[in-house]
């Protein structure tokens, strides 16, 4: 009570200086991976204090004039207040994991459903939010703030802006030699600032998303279709995996036996596979895009046809099952059914997996007796951070295992563990799918083609998860398993020649022609050079 009368009487002051304490304050407490990551680069030693020094008051005349833009006397509370709960949560995890808040990251959270959330919910969470956030949040609520009159109060918050901005020229200046390569050379640095980057990548996403909305959908494909010489059915079960890394598939090489169900069947493993992005919600579009890596985007996919509509014109009976958040988009017009519920997926304990699926398939194929039938399973796989959850207790091969989403406390040894037996369950996995072609092997002409969205760190160089901007993101984010299985009676390939080719450097640009190839589809916009099946 004490407190709330003194914040109340005592502790008057003026939005200026409340603007200027909020700035030194997050600086101060939500910046932790941001200088951790500037000492990496600039060292603390006589050479560079000067710069630092610098830099820190920089850093605080940003944040400054950012807030002094958009708080005024009734906007003041609300938006420090706003701005101080999300900067918590963003320092949490920039903190535990070493992310970037970018554009395609504020994509992917908007795109997270609640299980994903609550995989990342922890108690450091909370008491980063309670510290940073919270307890800050109710000083400023309750703190009375002195308004001036309307002119002088405008006069007064265009001297701070004046005066900031010349601050903060007059600094770079001083030390222009060393902004230089912090603005050209270490321009990622940046990317960790807290609340600036998120702020920025928050307006960015919002612009493009409304952008979006209001563009027609561009149709592609209009001429496909399947010859008459094709007379035979094709039965293709495509599998969209979920954050798996290429060196974990002991297909690949690794020294663990993470693959022991594939390694029985006649697979061939592409070895140098890498994917359009680093998270779900831009790799999952770009897998099925008419538009290579270099020139996709979002809004270009959710304004595009996709692969899935090429193949629907065509008379293929396309059906997506999906084990993890959804399509992003992908399968808005075509047949979708969400497994990730008890109340739908038969197979779920501590969480539905990604077997349940295969439950329908089957009935599907069953009840379509004309035409080409293509399924997409969309698995929940390897998804972080609480990758002890990914798999059985019957799949708990490598142990000990990390057994927590903060995975900071886990040793590297403990979470490889959590990580690979959750890759010896993906092999369960695509060994069911193969079953369940092989036993419809008279019908149709079977093939399985699994390729993961993205992948993982896992601790290298201290960052965890995925979602990095390409330009930084590290091989293990980017270098995807790829695994096809032909059935005995699949015509038209020559499966030594992609075998031996295994090598060969291909990217989820392949994918759209690839799944063209399979269902032997004619087309003006099919590309055979890209088409995996039939490029040699």
């Amino acid at each position: 009570m004490k407190l709330k009368n003194y914040l109340k009487n005592k502790c008057n002051i003026t939005s200026t200086h409340i603007i200027f304490i909020t700035a030194a304050f997050l600086l101060v407490f939500g910046n932790l991976t941001f200088f951790v990551n500037v000492f990496g680069v600039y060292p603390v030693n006589r050479e560079n204090i000067g710069f630092l020094i610098s830099l820190v008051l920089l850093f605080t005349g940003a944040n400054t004039l950012l807030l002094s833009l958009v708080c005024f006397r009734y906007t003041l509370k609300p938006v420090i207040i706003t701005i101080l709960i999300v900067s918590s949560i963003a320092a949490y995890y920039m903190d535990s994991y070493n992310i970037i808040i970018d554009s395609s990251m504020i994509h992917n959270i908007v795109k997270t459903d609640v299980n994903e959330a609550l995989d990342l919910f922890s108690f450091r969470l909370v008491l980063y939010v309670v510290v940073i956030g919270i307890l800050p949040s109710y000083l400023v609520y309750k703190v009375k703030v002195t308004h001036k009159p309307f002119m002088k109060e405008t006069l007064s918050r265009i001297k701070l802006i004046l005066f900031t901005l010349v601050c903060m020229v007059a600094l770079v200046w001083v030390s222009s030699d060393y902004y230089a390569s912090f603005f050209r050379e270490h321009k990622v640095l940046r990317s960790y600032a807290n609340p600036g980057y998120y702020i920025y990548s928050t307006t960015k996403y919002i612009r493009n998303y409304f952008k979006t909305d209001l563009a027609a959908l561009k149709p592609i494909g209009g001429d496909a279709i399947i010859p008459v010489s094709d007379s035979q059915r094709e039965l293709i079960i495509f599998v969209a995996g979920e954050t798996a890394r290429a060196d974990r598939f002991s297909l690949n090489g690794y020294e663990k036996e993470t693959n022991p169900l594939l390694e029985k069947e006649e697979v061939v493993s592409l070895t140098n596979f890498w994917s359009c992005g680093t998270s779900t919600a831009i790799s999952l579009p770009c897998m099925f895009s008419i538009y290579k890596a270099d020139e996709f985007s979002n809004s270009k996919a959710q304004t595009t046809e996709n692969v899935l509509d090429v193949l629907s014109k065509a008379g293929v009976n396309v059906l997506w099952l999906d084990n993890n958040s959804g399509s992003k988009g992908v399968a808005d017009r075509v047949l979708y059914k969400s497994y990730n519920s008890k109340e739908v997926n038969p197979i779920c304990d501590a969480e539905c997996r990604d077997v349940g699926m295969l439950e329908a398939v089957q009935p599907y194929i069953d009840e379509h007796t004309q035409g080409d039938i293509l399924i997409v399973l969309h698995q929940m796989g390897t998804h972080g951070p609480a990758y002890y959850k990914r798999y059985p207790a019957e799949f708990r091969k490598f142990s000990p295992v990390c057994q927590t989403n903060e995975l900071k406390d886990c040793t590297r040894e403990e979470l490889d563990n959590a990580y690979d037996n959750a890759i010896l369950y993906t092999d369960y996995f695509l060994s069911r799918v193969i079953n369940l072609l092989k036993q419809n092997k008279d019908q149709f002409e079977t093939a399985m083609f699994y390729v993961s969205d993205h992948g993982e760190s896992l601790g290298e160089n201290g960052l965890y998860l995925h979602g990095l901007p390409d330009f930084i993101a590290p091989d293990a984010q980017r270098h995807v398993p790829a695994i096809l299985w032909f059935g005995m009676n699949f015509d038209d390939v020559n499966i030594d020649i992609i075998a031996a080719e295994r090598d060969k450097r291909y990217t989820h640009d392949n994918i759209f022609h690839t799944l063209l190839g399979f269902m032997e589809i004619n087309t003006s916009i099919y590309d055979k050079s890209m088409d995996i099946l039939h490029n040699s």
